[in-house]
C-alpha cells in the first residue's frame, strides 16, 4: 500500500482537475491528480489513427471563451481558424442539396420568417437568464417544466422551422432527442454562448482549433504537476469528514488530504464509494442527471475535394443521419478531414448494425452533402464516448425535465470536504472546456479561501 499525504486530492486529469491543481499548487497547497484512464485529457483526446491526426474529444475555441483563450496564451499554444470559404450546404425535407451563404438556411421565405422571429424571441428570453443561476429566473418553474420540443411547436406549425431551430441546442449541443430536456435547459445551453444566435453561428462557435490538438492543454498543465500526477488508478472509495478524506484507488494507494475535487463528469460519481453515504439531496440530484450521446465522425481525403466545388465543408440538414459536418482540416495538412456528427436516436439506431453497415450509412449521408467522393475516405474514424467507461456519454450531462430548476442549486455546492469541478456544471462555457478551466479555477479559489480561514 501507497500513502500519500497532501492537502488536496483531485480526481481526474481533464482540463477541469489539471487546472484547479496548478491554481491550487500557486496558492502553496500540495496536490495529487488521480486519473482512471492511462492518460491525460479527459474528453480532450488527441492521436493518431491509420496515420491521421484526429481530435477525437472536444477540439473548438471561440471568441467569448476567454478562460480557454487566456490558458492557450498562458501556455504557449497557436490557433488557426477552420475553414469556411466558400458556400455552406443544406438538405431540406425532400433530400435536395442546396448552395447557400450566410447564417440562414435555404428555406422558403416564410420558413425563413418564422425562424427570425423565434430567434429574436430565443435571444430576448436568453439575454434574461443568467447562465450560473438560470433557476433564479422568475419564470424559471414554467420553461423547466415544458419540453424544448414542446415549446417550438407551441410557437408554430412549421415542423421545418421547428426541426431547424431545435437542432442547435438538441442534436447539436446537449445531443439528446429535443422532447427529453426543458426549454429552461435549452435556454442555458444558448445563454452559455452569450446567445442563442452565437450557439447557431457556426462561425461563432466553431471558430478556431489549436494548432496540434486541444489535449495539449491539460497536457501542459499536467507536465508543471510532475509525479503529482498518477494515471490508471480509479478511484474507488472517498471516507470523509469534517476534519478531511481518505481516497482508496486501484494500484494499492490511499492518500490523505483536507480536500477532494472530483473532476469528472458527475455521471460517474456513482463508481465511488462514499463512506459515509453523500447526502439524500446529492442522491436524488445525480439521479437527474445524464450524459447525451453523439458519434463524432472522421474522414479523411487524400485532398480537401470539396473546396475544388467552391464549398466550405460547413453543412447542415435536420433530415441526415449526420446533421452537421465540417472542415476539419489540420493546420499545414495536404489532405483533407470532414468531421460530421450523428446524434442523439440516430446514433442509437446506427449502433444497431455492424460497424460496415454504420460507416455506410453515414459516408452515403455525407455524400448527399458533399458528392460520390465523400464515400471514400483513405481514413475514417468514430469518436464514440459512449462505450469509453470513464465518460459514457458526450458531450456532457444535462438535467432531465424539471431537474434544473429543482436541483441545478445544488449542483456545485460542496458536501463537507467534498468539491466538484467539471464543464457539466460550468454557466458561461457550458458543456465546453471554456467551462471546464473556469470550474476548476473557481473550486481552486473556493478551496483556497477555505484552507485560510
Amino acid at each position: 500500500m501507497t500513502e500519500l499525504t497532501r492537502d488536496v486530492i483531485i480526481v481526474g486529469a481533464g482540463a477541469a482537475g489539471t487546472t484547479a491543481a496548478n491554481e491550487l499548487k500557486k496558492a502553496g497547497l500540495s496536490v495529487v491528480v488521480i486519473e482512471a484512464r492511462d492518460r491525460v485529457g479527459g474528453r480532450l483526446w488527441t492521436d493518431v489513427i491509420d496515420g491521421a491526426m484526429l481530435e477525437i474529444g472536444g477540439q473548438w475555441v471561440s471568441p467569448d471563451q476567454d478562460a480557454l483563450k487566456e490558458t492557450i496564451a498562458e501556455l504557449g499554444l497557436e490557433t488557426y481558424s477552420r475553414y469556411r470559404e466558400g458556400d455552406s450546404v443544406y438538405v431540406g425535407p425532400d433530400g435536395t442539396a442546396a448552395r447557400f451563404t450566410g447564417e440562414m438556411f435555404p428555406v422558403a421565405p416564410e420558413t425563413e420568417r418564422v425562424i427570425a422571429e423565434i430567434t429574436e424571441r430565443l435571444d430576448a428570453m436568453v439575454a434574461e437568464i443568467d447562465p450560473d443561476r438560470p433557476w433564479e429566473h422568475e419564470k424559471a418553474a414554467e420553461w423547466d417544466a415544458i419540453s424544448w420540443d414542446a415549446w417550438l411547436r407551441a410557437q408554430t406549425d412549421d415542423d421545418e422551422a421547428v426541426r431547424n431551430l431545435a437542432f442547435a441546442t438538441g442534436s447539436a449541443m446537449l445531443t439528446k432527442p429535443t422532447h427529453a430536456f426543458s426549454l429552461l435547459q435549452s435556454l442555458l445551453m444558448a445563454a452559455s454562448a452569450g446567445s442563442y444566435s452565437n450557439l447557431v453561428d457556426a462561425d461563432f462557435i466553431l471558430d478556431k482549433r489549436v494548432v496540434g490538438g486541444l489535449q495539449q492543454v491539460p497536457l501542459l498543465l499536467a507536465e508543471r504537476l510532475g509525479d503529482d500526477v498518477l494515471l490508471g488508478r480509479p478511484v474507488r472509495s472517498v471516507a470523509w469528514s469534517e476534519e478531511g478524506v481518505t481516497v482508496e484507488a486501484d494500484g494499492d494507494l490511499r492518500v490523505h488530504a483536507r480536500y477532494v475535487i472530483l473532476a469528472h463528469a458527475p455521471v460517474l460519481y456513482n463508481r465511488i464509494s462514499f463512506i459515509p453515504a453523500l447526502p439524500r439531496l446529492q442522491h436524488q440530484l445525480h439521479q437527474h442527471l445524464s450524459m447525451g450521446f453523439v458519434i463524432k465522425v472522421h474522414a479523411v481525403y487524400d485532398r480537401p475535394f470539396w473546396r475544388e466545388q467552391g464549398l466550405s465543408g460547413t453543412a447542415f440538414s435536420p433530415y441526415e443521419v449526420c446533421h452537421e459536418a465540417y472542415d476539419n482540416t489540420n493546420h499545414a495538412d495536404e489532405r483533407g478531414t470532414l468531421v460530421g456528427f450523428v446524434s442523439d436516436r440516430n446514433a442509437d439506431d446506427l449502433f444497431r448494425l455492424s460497424a460496415e453497415e454504420r460507416k455506410e450509412r453515414i459516408l452515403e449521408s455525407l455524400s448527399h452533402y458533399y458528392g460520390p467522393e465523400a464515400k471514400d475516405p483513405v481514413v475514417y474514424y468514430e469518436s464514440d464516448w459512449g462505450s469509453e467507461e470513464w465518460t459514457r456519454g458526450a458531450y456532457a450531462a444535462s438535467f432531465d425535465l424539471g431537474g434544473l430548476h429543482r436541483y441545478g442549486a445544488d449542483l456545485r455546492t460542496p458536501v463537507g470536504p467534498i468539491h466538484f469541478a467539471s464543464s457539466d456544471m460550468a454557466g458561461a462555457g457550458y458543456q465546453h472546456v471554456d467551462g471546464a478551466i473556469r470550474m476548476g479555477r473557481l473550486v481552486a479559489a473556493n478551496i483556497v479561501e477555505a484552507a485560510r480561514r
